[in-house]
């Protein structure tokens, strides 16, 4: 904030000047006196620029959690440091809430709770919030909102993207085929899994795509790993830790040398498995989901073992959308996809569980994606043998 202020110039001409003397010096006095007033309203407003520099800039973005939490290290906490990335540079007031349920009514409570707080730019990772986002959209027409990963509808599975709202899509089955291709290559055979959370279409995309990825590699790229029906699972939620352990400690022990999850903390319950089983010095591996999860599998030293991450950048395109809205240029109606052609989706850049060759590898079947030389479907198809 910048306050415009001016400063009386004091007179210093021959005709203002003191005589010599004692009146020289009551006049000395007054001048001190009147510039030490002078310099005590500079130091009070020096004060409250000081004080301004610090304050946000009047645009608050708030987000309701989806199941998990903002340390999820998922889905929910990738959407969020996009949010606190954007808090940062722009100067914004940030604040998050976690309903008490999952259900449609709870997450309207939030969304209220942070519109009456001031909070007008709203964002919400996930599917759930599609008919919460129908209501609060007409509810709140002056409030703007980010739905990712869902558009709103009343039920009925009609979209309805109003002006101040965008809906956001991501190319999973890309992310997935990329993750499977670095997998199949870098352990070259035997056998791998799938563990979903709920299977809903996100996460079905990721086991499609992960699917025809390893059927490419070994078709084209000279891998012999196969995935068996039975070792494709939903879960059916997206926050059960311990039965994500129990179904990878099932998968391992049947030979499973990697397995993808797409499950927000049912794939922590997997990778706190997959640590365990890697102190001892059993070769298991997990595939990440939507961010570079890499740290999260860390067991020994900087040994991890994530093998690689499908990624979505959730990160990025929450903050895209917050300084879309601060520069005045949020795409409320839209519907956006974030896919290969648009760097919305890939692997990480770096991974010491890949080797150089594999990286390259990958590497080049992106820029066949994004040309579209390769194409893969976000429909199941008949993958898995």
């Amino acid at each position: 904030m910048k306050l415009a202020f001016n400063l009386t110039k004091i007179d210093s001409s021959e005709d203002n000047k003191l005589h010599y003397g004692r009146k020289k010096m009551k006049g000395d006095t007054k001048l001190f006196k009147k510039g030490i007033g002078i310099l005590v309203v500079v130091l009070v407003i020096a004060l409250a620029l000081a004080g301004c520099s610090k304050e946000t800039t009047g645009f608050k973005v708030g987000m309701v959690t989806d199941a998990g939490t903002i340390d999820d290290k998922s889905f929910n906490q990738g959407t969020w440091e996009g949010v606190l990335r954007a808090a940062e540079e722009l100067k914004l007031e940030t604040k998050y809430l976690k309903p008490s349920g999952t259900t449609e009514a709870d997450y309207i409570k939030e969304i209220s709770n942070l519109y009456d707080a001031g909070f007008k730019f709203i964002v919400t990772p996930g599917f759930k919030f599609e008919t919460a986002i129908f209501q609060a959209q007409d509810k709140y027409p002056d409030a703007k909102f980010v739905l990712i990963d869902g558009y709103p509808h009343s039920g009925d599975y009609a979209p309805v993207v109003k002006e101040n709202t965008v809906s956001i899509f991501f190319a999973e089955h890309e992310s997935g085929f990329l993750a499977a291709v670095a997998t199949a290559l870098q352990l070259k055979e035997g056998e791998v899994g799938f563990i979903g959370g709920m299977e809903i279409p996100a996460v079905q995309k990721f086991n499609w795509g992960f699917q025809q990825g390893i059927k490419y590699a070994n078709e084209n790229l000279g891998t012999n790993i196969t995935i068996k029906a039975e070792n494709v699972i939903y879960q059916g939620s997206f926050d059960n830790v311990a039965a994500g352990q129990q179904l990878a400690a099932q998968m391992f022990d049947k030979g499973v040398k990697a397995i993808f999850c797409a499950a927000g903390g049912v794939g922590v319950g997997a990778i706190n498995e997959a640590k365990s089983r890697a102190k001892t010095g059993e070769e298991v591996w997990i595939v990440g989901v939507d961010v570079d999860q890499y740290a999260e599998g860390i067991y020994e030293g900087d040994k991890s073992i994530i093998i690689t991450s499908a990624m979505k950048y959730i990160d990025q395109v929450s903050y895209d959308m917050i300084k879309a809205e601060y520069e005045g240029k949020f795409p409320g109606g839209e519907t956006l996809v974030f896919d290969a052609k648009n760097n919305g989706v890939g692997i990480p850049a770096k991974n010491p569980n890949l080797s150089d060759e594999v990286q390259a590898k990958v590497a080049d079947v992106f820029k066949k994606l994004q040309t579209g030389e390769i194409k893969v479907s976000d429909q199941q198809g008949s993958l898995i043998k």
